[in-house]
């Protein structure tokens, strides 16, 4: 894992694209984080990649008193292989140096895989909202006090 430098701004376009890719169908839009200025994300120090060629990124983002999770996106050709769980380890991680007991994220309602995968990893369902065109559900992963 390192941070993204301005040089991997076509690789985290490549990888988070090849990521959210197939859920154009199922949600009837394009995801949001293929959206994304990723640019400005890499500037603002908030994107993280992994792999040679990269094949894991993921976005962080802190707020006051939690740091959310803006996206996670690991290339077909890297499922399988633990990348993801590399990639939520590192966001616990990341939010303990930071000092924020909390993590929050949002997946479409759609991509019920990642309702299955998120409580696995510690997170809890707080609420479902529709933001716009998106239908969201909202978890978040509270830090034990004493990992902070």
């Amino acid at each position: 894992m390192r941070a993204a430098t301005g040089t991997d701004v076509d690789a985290v376009r490549e990888v988070t694209d090849a990521a959210y890719h197939h859920y154009i169908a199922r949600i009837g839009i394009r995801p949001a984080p293929m959206d994304a200025d990723h640019a400005a994300g890499i500037a603002a120090g908030h994107v993280y990649v992994a792999g040679t060629p990269v094949s894991g990124v993921v976005v962080l983002v802190p707020g006051g008193d939690h740091l959310f999770l803006d996206s996670i996106a690991v290339h077909p050709r890297a499922r399988g292989t633990g990348l993801g769980r590399l990639l939520l380890g590192f966001a616990d991680a990341h939010a303990r140096r930071l000092g924020l007991p909390e993590i929050r994220l949002y997946t479409n309602a759609l991509m019920w895989e990642n309702q299955e995968l998120y409580p696995r990893y510690g997170y809890e369902f707080t609420e479902r909202r529709v933001d716009g065109v998106y239908d969201r559900f909202h978890y978040r992963k509270r830090l034990a006090p004493h990992a902070l």
